[in-house]
């Protein structure tokens, strides 16, 4: 998920799957003699970080995976589930595209309800949102679709909405948003269903389903993995003044980088950083560094020194959505907008607290963390039973599908000058090249076999917008 500082950021909630049992290889034991820390060293430790020591003491370093999965979604301290976090807005740590402007969910709404139309229109339809935030998305999304809480902007789609599913493992995240959409869940159909998992969202052979997944992949836990001449190793995090860590690190000499502007040096010791935890290189590869290093063709031709952040929960996510839409009866479609884009990275886990850029080991627990997504992995787990479309930068999608005209619209109705105004500079910042427009992409997916890519607005994307 991208997050920047407040004049543009943005956000999203957990995947339903980090709430299970993330599996780990042991890789050692630590001695027993880990110092104990005390509140004159980097600060009284956290909830999370009180975890961590125990978790260290009993099994050795953890991965930057496990360390994520704790820090977000840990069932009582976690950054999403506990209810003191303001995380959205102005109050919380970060601000997202739906926060920004009604427009962006509206266009969302439109693209999908477009492939129903040309696809199964006779046939009903259903909405799921992985990771719904705030519930500002799906409620943007219904003022298209058709509701008795709202009037529809299509009106072939009346009375065709079945049913909107909501991917959700937060209590404190849904209290938000049933309070969002209590119009809809009170006075209108469709109802709303929400699923602790994205597994556990059933099947609907004879309706047409649309997913949406906004800032959804950025948030789910990856593993820092590093290439050397014995093969992938995996960067794991120990305490920074514990003597007892000994991992043998690469020999090898840098090599040219060939990660798009991922800056990667292979060092003779842990890097400490500014807490009290530091990165470490596991002494041999490991079943799971091994596993990720394999997962795409693309890392095979990377050079030694090469450091590459890899989620696995990212791939089975991709599969359990390529399940979702995958031509049964009727149709499907999808659209994934995410911080990221058609490479691996390996320097952009990053944390944020009150709209800043913090450490990544700043206050576990009591910040979001996020790490841009692979598109490239993410299409190549979607199969070949699906169609994937783009990917399209944020600010083309937008212009292509009519931003503009949507703007002109509100702008003829708002009521005041600065309101007018406030609308003009909203939906710039959505398609801002520099900002989020150019830092976000968009993927989108159809069900049936690769190869119709005459999809719009995703024309063209290899000649014009590929990224």
């Amino acid at each position: 998920m991208l997050r920047l500082p407040r004049q543009s950021c943005s956000s999203k909630v957990l995947s339903s799957c980090l709430q299970r049992p993330y599996r780990q290889a042991r890789i050692r034991t630590l001695a027993s003699h880990v110092r104990q820390w005390t509140p004159d060293d980097f600060g009284p430790l956290t909830d999370i970080e009180k975890i961590m020591v125990n978790s260290i003491k009993a099994t050795g370093p953890l991965s930057f995976a496990t360390y994520m999965q704790l820090c977000l979604s840990h069932p009582t301290h976690g950054y999403y589930m506990n209810p003191e976090h303001a995380v959205f807005g102005t109050r919380g740590d970060f601000t997202t595209s739906p926060e920004i402007s009604q427009v962006f969910g509206e266009l969302l709404a439109v693209w999908l309800l477009e492939r129903w139309m040309n696809s199964a229109p006779s046939q009903p339809f259903r909405i799921i949102e992985l990771g719904p935030g705030r519930g500002t998305l799906m409620d943007d999304m219904l003022r298209v679709c058709p509701t008795r809480a709202f009037t529809p902007t299509f009106p072939a789609s009346r009375s065709k909405l079945t049913n909107v599913h909501l991917a959700e493992t937060s209590p404190a995240m849904r209290a938000l948003q049933e309070s969002k959409l209590k119009r809809t869940v009170h006075e209108g159909s469709p109802g709303i269903a929400w699923h602790d998992a994205l597994d556990d969202i059933p099947r609907s052979p004879d309706t047409y389903t649309m997913v949406v997944a906004h800032e959804f992949f950025d948030a789910l836990p990856v593993h820092l993995i590093e290439k050397t001449s014995h093969g992938w190793h995996e960067v794991l995090i120990a305490l920074s003044q514990d003597q007892s860590v000994r991992y043998t690190m690469p020999t090898a000499q840098p090599t040219e980088n060939v990660l798009h502007g991922d800056s990667r040096k292979s060092a003779s010791k842990p890097q400490a950083v500014s807490s009290r935890w530091t990165p470490v290189l596991s002494p041999t590869p490991t079943a799971t560094s091994t596993l990720l290093g394999n997962l795409s063709p693309r890392f095979a031709n990377l050079p030694v020194g090469s450091r590459i952040e890899v989620s696995d929960t990212v791939v089975k996510a991709a599969r359990s959505i390529a399940e979702l839409i995958m031509q049964d009866s009727v149709g499907r479609s999808a659209l994934v907008v995410d911080y990221g884009a058609e490479h691996a990275t390996g320097n952009s886990l990053r944390a944020f607290k009150e709209h800043k850029i913090v450490d990544i080991f700043h206050r576990p627990g009591e910040c979001d963390i996020t790490a841009n997504v692979d598109f490239a992995l993410l299409k190549e787990s979607l199969g070949h039973d699906v169609t994937s479309l783009g990917t399209l930068r944020q600010g083309e999608f937008l212009k292509r599908l009519g931003v503009q005209l949507r703007a002109a619209s509100l702008i003829r109705t708002a009521p005041t000058m600065e309101r007018k105004k406030a609308v003009e500079d909203d939906v710039s910042r959505l398609v801002d090249p520099l900002g989020m427009g150019g830092q976000y992409a968009v993927l989108g997916i159809t069900s049936g076999k690769k190869g119709d890519q005459g999809c719009w607005p995703f024309l063209d994307v290899e000649h014009n917008n590929n990224i």
